[in-house]
């Protein structure tokens, strides 16, 4: 009874500790975006953010900038950070790949790809048509990949899934920038190729709002799941799971999260790499609490990535996926060593 007791103090000692890094992220989520709103080519103080947000006057000229540029940016850097993340998450799950991401497995080349190829052949085509151009090129991105990976004797291992990955996504990459240039696109789209959020409209808010959404749901509706089939498969199936069922869901779900970053901002790299491992490491591998806790950390990175692009060349800014690249280059780099001996 003692070892009970025990064991009960230890389980409620991590939830109240995963619950309050899930507030704290949420406080300081809150935080960064009420920054992010404020900053800009002319920055405006806080005291006028609140009042623009609250207290709307379409008549001063800081809460139209505040209204129609401020805020949609910064609600959809924290929607696609969201998504990255959770998709990024749910794929390390059913693979336990360290690597897995949508940027290194080709869904975002795949899904850029087919927007790049909207841009060409259907300019100035309505974004909810557009979001189904890149839901499209992240399935094709996923199924090439995991396709050419399974192809090598021995069947999929981390390595093979990352090199697929990366020859895929170069070669969607390289196609994709030959459309852009042979069709005089190039120039439209090159800041959107390198991951920028600066173009962001409320359209943008409400189709990922209702996507990413629909995602996260899902995600932990399938969470348990995940977290069974994380211990292998061989595990999953002793203990009744449906292990075809769980990845075709949690493929679905990745290629909605990925397909519906990539339209709105471009293939920003790393996002879906690099936050499920520190959520890993700061909420434990029960996908119940790792799905919400990478959303909010997802969403806290990219905004602050953002932030970061703004200033370091102000007023003039970067893309922002040139920021999470800094970071996340090293990130895989040690990934990379570090597991070397297990891919």
């Amino acid at each position: 009874m003692a070892v009970l007791a025990k064991n009960d103090s230890k389980f409620t000692h991590r939830h109240v500790h995963t619950v309050m890094m899930l507030g704290g992220g949420l406080i300081a989520l809150a935080l960064v975006l009420a920054l992010s709103i404020s900053q800009g080519a002319a920055n405006i103080n806080l005291a006028t953010v609140w009042a623009a947000v609250f207290r709307f006057n379409p008549e001063l000229a800081p809460h139209q900038i505040i209204y129609e540029l401020r805020i949609p940016r910064a609600l959809v850097g924290a929607l696609v950070g969201a998504g990255f993340a959770v998709a990024g998450s749910i794929m390390q799950g059913m693979t336990r790949n360290p690597l897995a991401s949508p940027n290194i497995m080709g869904i975002n080349a795949g899904a850029g790809l087919a927007v790049s190829i909207a841009f060409a052949f259907f300019p100035g085509l309505p974004y909810r048509y557009l979001l189904l151009f890149s839901f499209a090129g992240s399935a094709l991105g996923a199924f090439i990949t995991y396709t050419v990976g399974s192809m090598a004797q021995g069947g999929l291992t981390p390595v093979r899934l990352a090199l697929a990955g990366t020859a895929v996504a170069t070669l969607f990459s390289s196609v994709a920038s030959g459309i852009s240039i042979y069709h005089k696109t190039a120039q439209d789209v090159a800041f959107w190729f390198a991951g920028g959020v600066a173009g962001a409209k409320w359209l943008h808010v409400y189709g990922l709002l209702f996507w990413v959404f629909i995602g996260l749901v899902v995600g932990l509706l399938l969470s348990p799941s995940i977290t069974v089939l994380s211990l292998g498969e061989e595990t999953a199936i002793g203990l009744g799971q449906n292990i075809v069922l769980v990845k075709t869901i949690g493929t679905i779900i990745v290629v909605i999260l990925a397909g519906a970053g990539v339209s709105a901002v471009g293939p920003i790299a790393f996002v879906g790499l690099l936050i499920p491992h520190i959520t890993r490491f700061l909420v434990g591998t029960d996908y119940r609490w790792l799905i919400p806790c990478s959303a909010v950390l997802g969403s806290l990175f990219l905004v602050s990535a953002d932030i970061l692009a703004r200033m370091i060349n102000h007023p003039a800014e970067i893309p922002v996926g040139v920021v999470t690249a800094l970071v996340g280059v090293p990130f895989f780099l040690y990934l990379a060593r570090r597991d070397a001996r297990d891919l």
